[in-house]
C-alpha cells in the first residue's frame, strides 16, 4: 500500500506538466493578453511596452519555462477584473464549492442507497419499475432546467426558499438538490445492479439457508460487498462536482468557484482560469488516490503493484 501511494503522489508531477502546459497553450490561442487588457483606445506604444512587461515578446518555450516556475511556486497572475493575485482569488471561492458539493453528495447517497437496494430486493415489482423510471428521469434533466423550476416552485409560486446567494441551510437546499438529483439517480441504478449481483451469491444462499432475516442478510452481509462500486461513484463524481458545478453555482448565484470560473472566462481573465485549472486537477488526482485506497480499506483482497 506504501509504495502504491508513493508512486501514485510521484505520477501527479507528470499529470500537473501536461495540464500546465494544455493551460498554457489554451490562454495562447484564445486570443491576445495585452489587446484583453487594455482599453479599446491604447495606442501601439502601450501594447508594446505591457506586452514586454508580460514577457509576451520572448520566444514559446521561454515563455512557458517562465509560466511554470512561476506556477510552482504558487503564482498565476493577477487577475486584470480583481487587481489581485488569481490563486488567492480561488482559494477564497473552495470552501463554498466544497460546501455545496458535500451537500450534494450526502443528498445523493441519502437517496441512492435505500432506494437502490428496495429496488433490488423487490425485483421487477411495481417498487422496482417504479424506482427505475424516477431514476431515468432524474438522470436525464438537465441540471439548468431543474434548477430554474425549482427556483419557481418553491422562491417564486411557494415563496419558501431563497432564490440565490450563500447563507444558511434554507440557501443551500435547492442547489444541493439541483446538484445532487442526477448524481443520486445514477447512484441508485448502480446499488441496484450491485445488490442484484451480489443477492444470487453463494454465501448469501448459505445465510438464508442458517435462518437469518432479510434485513441482516441485506445490509450485514450483501451490502457492504457492494459498496466497492457506490465508492468508485462517490469518490469520482464528488472530485468533478468541484469542478462541474459551475452551471449550478450561476444559475442561484453561489459564490463558488464555477461562477468565479465562469465569469473569469466571459471576461478573458486568464489568470483565474489557470489558478482554477491546475486547483481543479489537483483535487481530481487526490480525490481518485484517496478513492484507490479506500478500495482496499473496503475489500483487502484487491492489492497495487
Amino acid at each position: 500500500m506504501k509504495s502504491y501511494i508513493v508512486k501514485s503522489l510521484l505520477q501527479i508531477i507528470p499529470v500537473l506538466l501536461l495540464v500546465s502546459l494544455i493551460v498554457f497553450i489554451l490562454v495562447r490561442v484564445t486570443g491576445d493578453p495585452v489587446a484583453l487588457m487594455l482599453p479599446e483606445t491604447a495606442t501601439a506604444e502601450d501594447c508594446a511596452v505591457l506586452t514586454e512587461a508580460l514577457g509576451l515578446d520572448q520566444p514559446l518555450y521561454k515563455q512557458y519555462i517562465t509560466f511554470l516556475g512561476s506556477a510552482i511556486q504558487g503564482d498565476f497572475g493577477t487577475s486584470f477584473r480583481y487587481g489581485e493575485s488569481a490563486l488567492p482569488l480561488v482559494l477564497e471561492r473552495l470552501p463554498a464549492s466544497f460546501e455545496l458539493a458535500v451537500a450534494a453528495m450526502i443528498f445523493a447517497i441519502v437517496m441512492a442507497i435505500p432506494l437502490g437496494i428496495l429496488s433490488a430486493v423487490k425485483r421487477n415489482t411495481f417498487t422496482d419499475l417504479l424506482i427505475s423510471g424516477i431514476s431515468v428521469i432524474g438522470k436525464a434533466m438537465p441540471n439548468f432546467w431543474m434548477g430554474i423550476m425549482l427556483i419557481l416552485l418553491f422562491s417564486v409560486i411557494l415563496g419558501a426558499l431563497p432564490v440565490s446567494g450563500r447563507g444558511g441551510i434554507e440557501h443551500l437546499v435547492l442547489p444541493a438538490f439541483t446538484l445532487g438529483i442526477g448524481i443520486g439517480a445514477q447512484m441508485t441504478r448502480l446499488v441496484r445492479s450491485s445488490m442484484l449481483e451480489i443477492l444470487h451469491q453463494d454465501y448469501i444462499v448459505t445465510a438464508k439457508s442458517k435462518g437469518l432475516g432479510p434485513f441482516i442478510i441485506v445490509m450485514k452481509h450483501a451490502f457492504r460487498n457492494g459498496l466497492i462500486p457506490v465508492v468508485t461513484i462517490v469518490g469520482l463524481q464528488f472530485t468533478s462536482l468541484i469542478g462541474g458545478t459551475l452551471i449550478t453555482e450561476t444559475v442561484f448565484a453561489w459564490p463558488g468557484l464555477g461562477q468565479l470560473l465562469v465569469t473569469a472566462v466571459n471576461t478573458h481573465d486568464m489568470a483565474i482560469v489557470q489558478a482554477a485549472v491546475f486547483v481543479i486537477a489537483l483535487i481530481v488526482i487526490i480525490g481518485n488516490l484517496l478513492t484507490d485506497i479506500t478500495y482496499r480499506l473496503l475489500d483487502p483482497r484487491i492489492t497495487y503493484r
